[in-house]
């Protein structure tokens, strides 16, 4: 994948961004399709990566690993590789990470009420349409 310019307006739009606005830094944090489903399935406590692919379906091998490494990357899931044979590996939430489960509950609760809200009323939002609760 070729590199953005540091200078472009797109670079410097990500930077005001991610530095200007806790809120858009966080959501880059967990965002993505993954990740919030990654760490769900994580709340319970450790998880070993097959136990991990097999919670999770339609996630391939390749996409998983790539979210744990991200995750890891940003301190919010720690891996602990066992020296064994053969090698046995945990996945599992950082205290930081743990921070968000009532965040990302309040989420789920006004996730469903929304999906409600749109089923019930048989339409998409058009363009500036507001919604009313």
């Amino acid at each position: 994948m070729a590199k953005r310019k540091e200078n472009s307006t797109n670079s410097l739009n990500a930077e005001y961004l991610l530095t200007e606005c806790d809120l858009t830094y966080a959501i880059c944090k967990v965002g993505g399709r993954w990740k919030l489903l990654i760490l769900c399935k994580l709340e319970e406590g450790k998880l070993r990566f097959g136990e991990l692919r097999n919670q999770i379906p339609g996630i391939t091998e390749r996409m998983l690993t790539l979210q744990l490494r991200e995750l890891e990357k940003e301190g919010l899931v720690k891996r602990t590789v066992y020296a064994e044979v053969p090698p046995r590996v945990d996945y599992e939430m950082t205290e930081i990470a743990k921070e968000l489960v009532p965040i990302w509950a309040q989420l789920s609760k006004w996730g469903g009420k929304h999906r409600d809200f749109i089923s019930n009323n048989h339409h998409r939002p058009k363009q500036n349409e507001t919604f009313q609760y």
